[in-house]
């Protein structure tokens, strides 16, 4: 699986790092927003220098010259510009676009400051954006505000936008632009860290889980108080391993709105004081193993605990998605099949 946001920057990533060591003059292309059939979608880039080097795409091809041009335009101006490129079904094919298309592009030269900080959190795999004003009231484009989870910030869309602008960053997940007044438009270039896998319970459908997280680029822990269930000849492949009771285990993890949790014991004395933790967090997948007879069960236990009904209903139960699934193997299957939609629609 590839990760929202940080696939996209890496593509650029290296050729900036060199083309700064340089000292070269480097303009960022962005695409911001595309309809029909665009080959890349938001988000994606190309950076430019202006003797001719160029890392990335916008659009696969059809359009590059020209944006190359326009970008090392704005990297001399200094004038940010937002690209319109409309495609006609008739010739969509001569330039990629193979159902008609469109896209927006906007160009600017490369923010050194904010460019640090969206680095920074890439390389050390944590969440944040850069929110770039892409229409406004003359002297406003190319405005830039950068922020990190962790609530560090650089620059500035002005006073009365930056607090519209980091409410905005919150709600989403993936690249976006976002109408933050009547007259102000930003282009919103999140990142997200890589997603993780929290499996309560060491048992066989834990095992395939583990593996087919792995491939998909997920990070994975497996908590199971019993050794003989969480034990390291198990799970020689996972990436952490708490051998201790879920309270105590979790204590141990952060859960964050970039994780997974399945709960697979169907043992209540693992199972539910899990969810008593998890329901309180901000996980984007939480699902439980077992049949509705048994999740009626574990709904009644978990409202004697206090837990709300919107809590109780995050709860992916029976777990994974119905594929007729029998093997331990295809169980797995059907779980991280659900896990993945999950995290595409977060």
């Amino acid at each position: 699986m590839t990760i929202k946001g940080i696939e996209i920057m890496q593509e650029v990533i290296n050729d900036i790092n060199k083309w700064q060591a340089e000292n070269q003059p480097i303009a960022l292309a962005t695409v911001v927003q595309t309809w029909g059939s665009a080959p890349r979608k938001e988000g994606a880039k190309m950076a430019v220098t202006p003797d001719g080097r160029m890392a990335g795409s916008v659009s696969g091809g059809c359009v590059e010259g020209t944006v190359f041009e326009e970008a090392v335009a704005a990297l001399e101006n200094g004038t940010p510009k937002l690209l319109h490129f409309g495609v006609a079904d008739e010739t969509a094919w001569d330039v990629g676009l193979a159902c008609g298309g469109t896209i927006e592009i906007f160009v600017e030269a490369l923010d050194a400051n904010a460019y640090a900080l969206m680095h920074e959190l890439i390389t050390q795999d944590k969440a944040g954006a850069s929110i770039t004003v892409i229409r406004g009231p003359a002297g406003t484009v190319g405005q830039k505000l950068t922020v990190a989870r962790d609530g560090r910030t650089i620059g500035t869309l002005g006073p009365d936008l930056d607090a519209l602008a980091l409410a905005a960053e919150k709600k989403l997940q993936s690249p976006g632009r976002v109408q933050l007044t009547d007259e102000v438009e930003v282009f919103v270039d999140t990142v997200r860290p890589s997603p993780t896998l929290i499996m309560v319970g060491g048992v066989h459908i834990a095992i395939a889980l583990t593996q087919y997280a792995k491939v998909l680029g997920f990070q994975t822990i497996v908590i199971d108080p019993r050794r003989a269930f969480g034990s390291e000849t198990r799970f020689p492949h996972v990436d952490k391993l708490i051998q201790a009771w879920p309270k105590k285990a979790f204590a141990e993890v952060e859960v964050t709105p970039e994780t997974a949790v399945a709960l697979l014991t169907h043992d209540p004395k693992i199972d539910d004081p899990a969810l008593e933790v998890v329901l309180h967090s901000p996980a984007f997948y939480i699902g439980a193993l077992g049949s509705s007879k048994t999740h009626a069960k574990r709904v009644a236990r978990l409202q004697e605990m206090g837990i709300t009904a919107e809590q109780i209903g995050r709860i992916h139960a029976p777990i994974g998605l119905d594929i007729s699934a029998i093997t331990p193997e295809e169980i797995a299957l059907s779980v991280m099949a659900e896990i993945v939609k999950a995290y595409r629609s977060s």
